[in-house]
């Protein structure tokens, strides 16, 4: 599974925003930090805005930060919210009728399983999991207090 330039780039804001959060931080700032284009990032800004995932604010001394506590964000959600799909193959879709294999298929449901799985492993990640230093790299801190 890859995740689109769309979901790399979010990722990326919150990490620089949960790394500056004592400041308002600008698209042009994070633009230039990772050499995205500023078009494609107001974009992504725009998405997470609209989900409440970061506060936006216009204006001359405009910007952006995070919505919550980097401790209530999980990984999962993020991905969620910004990929289109996660149709790994065309009978995710709905496009079963296209598949000569539908009768017999048993790979349908093992990709789903591995989805499933997938997200579930990032559900278990938050952005300060991600922002501090991790003391045992096989688990994240957030499992800790579990």
């Amino acid at each position: 599974m890859r995740l689109t330039e769309f979901t790399d780039h979010a990722l990326r804001l919150l990490l620089y925003l949960g790394q500056h959060r004592d400041r308002i931080v600008t698209v042009d700032e994070i633009a230039r930090r990772y050499g995205i284009s500023r078009n494609h990032l107001a974009k992504v800004v725009n998405e997470l805005g609209a989900c409440g995932l970061i506060d936006t604010l216009r204006g001359r001394s405009g910007g952006m930060r995070l919505a919550r506590d980097p401790r209530l964000l999980r990984m999962g959600e993020v991905v969620r919210r910004t990929e289109p799909n996660f149709h790994m193959v065309k009978c995710f879709a709905g496009e079963a009728r296209e598949c000569p294999f539908d009768a017999d298929c048993r790979l349908r449901a093992s990709l789903a399983r591995a989805t499933a799985a997938y997200l579930h492993e990032l559900d278990r990640v938050t952005l300060a999991d991600l922002l501090s230093p991790c003391q045992d790299a096989a688990r994240p801190r957030s499992e800790e207090s579990s």
